[in-house]
């Protein structure tokens, strides 16, 4: 942890303006963040709500599910910590979290409406005819 010292005045007010501004992550930081943000695994709140001149968001980067990490390569010191990101960044990282919800929403959406049954027993040139599909054997098509 670092320490600052409590004599210098002026240090401690560039400590706090540098928390107020927050940081930046650089762009390959930025896409393992806004990855798991569309999956729903970041926590953002504003850093102070009381002053309109701090933009920044504290941020949490929670752990992907087994299967996500799989498939995204998510640096270890990004996970299970606490971030505190400037205000550009923090906007574009709620856009991407609402995108990932609503596209998800969508997804879950679609997948309650959808049909198994006529998708696997029935073609789409059948269909007129009512003749169930004659059956394949597995891996042709």
């Amino acid at each position: 942890m670092k320490s600052i010292k409590v004599t210098n005045l002026g240090e401690i007010r560039n400590e706090l303006n540098k928390y107020k501004r927050g940081k930046k992550f650089d762009i390959h930081q930025f896409n393992q963040v806004a990855r798991l943000a569309w999956l729903g695994k970041i926590v953002m709140h504003p850093l102070d709500r009381e002053d309109p001149e701090c933009k920044s968001f504290m941020l949490y980067c929670d752990f992907p599910e087994d299967f996500q990490n799989h498939f995204l390569d998510v640096d270890q010191d990004l996970v299970g910590q606490m971030h505190i990101v400037d205000g550009e960044q923090a906007e574009a990282l709620t856009r991407i979290l609402r995108l990932g919800m609503e596209e998800r929403a969508a997804l879950y959406q679609s997948l309650r409406q959808r049909d198994f049954y006529f998708d696997q027993f029935y073609r789409s040139g059948d269909k007129r005819s009512g003749k169930p599909a004659e059956e394949e054997p597995a891996g042709s098509e």
